[in-house]
């Protein structure tokens, strides 16, 4: 080969492998935002359903509420559907490419697997990154803002969950039944207080009477008007043997309905797996510096802390699996060399159910920190860095 033309030769080839990166890179891409944006579907939609749909009907959020809910739930629902969009966008691309005989083209001309893989490793570490800024910054705050907005839709029509002459068993421990609604005043009242097995414990029937919402508590708080009530005992609310005690009050305040059923549990009080990395790592510090006096309180304190790592370990191991399947897709969308997409979706969901499956487990032993759950977390990512590496193997073989 004339000298003066290597060079021109050696730049078309890396056009060519630009090209073919670009190409790889914008394939995987795209399929890859259309299999998180369905998985994000899937993952919300019985949030949506559960949580929302009946408020919206009964007149209890607003359109607008109900529309700025729903947004704030997608990175709730991104954070798990973007592994599994991951590897299902790399089994797609690559199995179609290896179906149409692009691959076998590609090695003929002297393109390694590793070389056709190093585009999707770079979205896939791409991806990670994006992920650990959703895990870590923006799912914790549209978590806190999805149940403040709750909170704040409760606080400023709580007669809205009160439906006329219809017995709502929506409330957590409580039934209730109001025969009349004149704007805040409620006529004909009655309130039935259950135990943990669902059994009466207390009736309370009023002539009127409004509700309050406490947002500490998360719970409306009804005053009661020329109330009755009568209470079982609490041991045997069955056992009609005995007399109930049935006093009568021309005043109630202390009855509350908890909100937590209906508007999901923990609406107001934030967890930590809300909390940004930031405030995990003040936690942390807190929990660490906090004093202790007794074995009791030493070993109370070290749950702590590592129920806290646990979680920041958790985000991190969930940002790192975005990698992960990346780095098997491409092997197996190499190996399997189908067009078919339920194929594929039923490969992609059996690896990510595998490994959810173990991440819950190891997030099981929280209740025992001397197996160290805070570093078992890792194991599912290495199990499947480890099957990754060895299908490269193969193939390359």
């Amino acid at each position: 080969m004339d000298p003066q033309s290597r060079p021109r030769a050696f730049a078309r080839s890396a056009s060519r492998l630009n090209l073919l990166d670009r190409h790889i890179f914008t394939s995987v891409l795209l399929t890859c935002a259309a299999a998180v944006g369905l998985f994000s579907f899937v993952v919300a939609l019985p949030n949506v359903v559960k949580d929302l749909l009946g408020p919206l009907l009964a007149g209890q959020l607003t359109p607008d509420t109900f529309l700025r809910l729903v947004v704030l739930i997608f990175p709730f629902a991104i954070s798990f559907a973007l592994p599994m969009g991951m590897l299902t966008g790399v089994l797609l691309t690559l199995g179609r490419l290896s179906a149409d005989s692009e691959i076998t083209a590609m090695r003929a001309s002297g393109i390694s697997v590793a070389r056709v893989a190093r585009p999707v490793l770079v979205l896939g570490a791409l991806s990670a990154a994006v992920a650990l800024c959703i895990n870590f910054e923006s799912m914790p705050w549209a978590r806190v803002q999805y149940h403040r907005e709750l909170a704040a839709a409760a606080r400023t029509n709580p007669l809205s969950f009160i439906v006329p002459k219809t017995f709502i068993r929506d409330f957590k421990g409580t039934v209730i039944y109001v025969g009349e609604k004149e704007g805040p005043v409620l006529r004909d009242i009655w309130l039935w207080e259950l135990d943990d097995q669902r059994r009466v414990k207390r009736l309370v029937r009023a002539e009127s009477g409004r509700l309050d919402y406490d947002e500490a508590t998360n719970s409306l708080i009804p005053t009661l008007v020329r109330a009755k009530t009568e209470e079982r005992d609490p041991r045997n609310p069955e056992d009609f043997s005995k007399s109930p005690k049935a006093p009568s009050v021309g005043k109630v305040e202390e009855v509350r309905i908890s909100l937590d059923r209906l508007l999901g549990q923990d609406l107001v009080r934030e967890k930590r797996e809300w909390l940004t990395y930031a405030q995990l790592r003040a936690e942390q510090s807190r929990l660490a510096a906090a004093p202790h006096s007794t074995p009791e309180q030493a070993r109370a304190q070290t749950d702590e802390l590592i129920k806290t790592g646990l979680i920041v370990q958790e985000k991190f191991n969930l940002s790192l699996a975005v990698f992960s399947f990346a780095l098997i897709g491409v092997p197996l969308g190499i190996k399997v060399s189908r067009r078919e997409t339920s194929a594929n979706l039923g490969l992609a969901l059996v690896l990510v159910l595998c490994f959810y499956l173990l991440t819950l487990l190891v997030k099981w032993l929280d209740r025992h920190p001397e197996y160290r759950p805070d570093l078992l977390i890792w194991l599912p990512n290495l199990l499947f860095l480890g099957f990754g590496v060895w299908l490269f193997r193969r193939i390359e073989k």
